[in-house]
């Protein structure tokens, strides 16, 4: 066989573009995607309604045991709401919200024993401890039995929606879109102990990838055949793959690695079976204990509570720094505008998270036409950049309408700094790795660009990712914000170019 994935072609191939151009991929799937978003709605209603009944009920009780009139003072309604408001961000930072449909009755008791109790605890100390219906004797009484109520009821209202979705899932009323890499033995037995089960997993095939010719696979008539593995990357995007089943005989094992990193890319869910699990590398988990034994793939780089807080962090800097630096905005706009004829901003396409296109904003330091003769990247001395265009570059200054694109989601404050798909096709001939940056939003700033700078060439470019890979091995909130500080260091010592 000619193809393997050692010698994959490039993942952002013109027809691979395409297909986000032409709308085949959205981020909105049909009706699985609608249903998600019923379902989210429908835990986060639930979540409030409970908790807010909770937190009623248990005014009504703590009066009740101190002697108190049985009624409810406006007051505590408004109490109610704020306090049940704080439960959902409490929910929503620790991923209570998160893959709606694929959720377990066993991780919904988990997860809310644990985060119920440290709620508990942050409200007995902020609100309970100063309440004057409260006395000492009764505090410890008072958390204890809100906790025992908020979780029970949210614990029972969330199992009740986990199973009616179980439920639908065993009848194969939901199914997510599944793809097969293989074609023998290995394949074909995962195939069949899957669409012979009574209850449903959830899998709903599409058909398969192979290594070898269609005519060498035993799916012939069963399953609809995308090709080989150099096609992975494609059909995974054009069909909205959501579950790769690693299915490879022994033989080919060695070729499970890349398989797997083509695969992350694209943020589906990837299984695999358990007779080549000592080839795999990486973190791994158990995906049922009934039914087809699966082994799923679980390269999870941040917490969900680290997640929302990287987002929460992004959103509220950049809403500071679009405020603060306004004046420099409009002083840099004007600049721009009499140094030389040309747009202030300039857009530019380059390639995000799950390797899907976007529009960097950045002031235009160049003068227009500057790549009339095709995409270059900028040198030193360079006679395609303007005056202003130097001290804009110099000073990193050009990136500050970057905030914008972190705004709306396209980037993130800290991150590798995204590339066009034209530099991304040399990249990758050179270092396949390049690909696990796709993994992560793309960054204003990035370990890489502060301890090595701005690229002159495709060979600067991969002697920087290995900083950039380090940052993936490594996220966190805490490296964020020491990068932020050493950026901030970079700007005001002047070495940009």
């Amino acid at each position: 066989m000619n193809d393997s994935p050692s010698n994959l072609e490039p993942l952002l191939k013109a027809g691979q573009r395409a297909a986000y151009e032409s709308g085949t991929v959205r981020s909105k799937r049909g009706s699985l995607g609608r249903q998600r978003r019923w379902q989210r709605f429908f835990y986060i209603f639930s979540d409030f309604a409970v908790s807010y009944g909770v937190w009623l009920f248990f005014v009504l009780l703590r009066r009740q045991w101190e002697g108190e009139p049985l009624r409810l003072e406006p007051q505590q309604f408004l109490n109610a709401l704020v306090i049940t408001t704080g439960w959902i961000i409490i929910y929503a930072v620790a991923g209570l919200y998160s893959k709606p449909l694929r959720r377990s009755r066993l991780q919904e008791v988990i997860q809310v024993f644990k985060y119920t109790l440290i709620g508990v605890i942050v409200l007995f100390f902020s609100i309970i401890m100063d309440d004057q219906v409260s006395t000492s004797g009764s505090q410890r009484i008072s958390a204890t039995v809100f906790f025992a109520l908020q979780f029970l009821s949210i614990s029972m209202a969330r199992i009740v929606l986990t199973t009616r979705t179980q439920v639908r899932i065993r009848k194969r009323k939901i199914g997510f879109p599944t793809l097969i890499v293989g074609s023998g033995p290995e394949a074909m037995n995962i195939y069949q102990e899957l669409e012979e089960m009574k209850r449903s997993l959830g899998y709903s095939f599409k058909g398969f990838v192979s290594l070898a010719e269609a005519s060498q696979n035993m799916f012939l008539g069963k399953l609809k055949h995308f090709g080989q593995l150099d096609a992975l990357y494609h059909v995974i995007i054009s069909r909205r793959i959501e579950e790769v089943i690693i299915a490879l005989e022994k033989d080919n094992a060695d070729q499970i690695g890349e398989v797997i990193e083509v695969c992350e890319q694209t943020h589906t869910n990837i299984k695999i079976v358990p007779g080549i699990y000592d080839y795999i590398v990486g973190t791994v988990k158990v995906s049922h204990i009934l039914g087809a034994p699966l082994i799923e793939v679980f390269p999870q780089i941040m917490k969900p509570w680290e997640v929302v807080f990287k987002r929460a962090f992004d959103v509220s800097f950049s809403l500071f720094a679009l405020l603060l630096l306004s004046p420099i905005y409009l002083i840099l706009a004007i600049w721009i505008k009499l140094d030389s004829p040309g747009p202030i901003i300039y857009k530019q396409e380059r390639i995000g998270k799950g390797s899907r296109p976007f529009h960097i904003l950045k002031f235009r330091s160049m003068y227009i036409d500057a790549e009339k003769f095709g995409p270059a990247l900028s040198k030193k001395d360079d006679p395609r950049i303007t005056k202003i265009g130097r001290v804009l570059r110099k000073l990193r200054l050009d990136e500050l309408p970057q905030f914008w694109n972190v705004l709306i989601g396209d980037m993130s404050i800290v991150g590798p700094r995204p590339e066009r798909a034209f530099f991304i096709e040399k990249i990758v001939k050179v270092a396949p790795h390049y690909r696990h940056l796709h993994k992560v939003k793309p960054g204003i700033t990035s370990w890489g660009q502060v301890k090595y700078g701005y690229a002159e060439n495709v060979d600067e470019m991969v002697r920087r990712l290995k900083f950039d890979i380090l940052y993936l091995e490594n996220m966190s909130i805490s490296l964020d914000i020491r990068i932020i500080l050493y950026t901030i260091i970079v700007m005001l010592e002047g070495r940009g170019k």
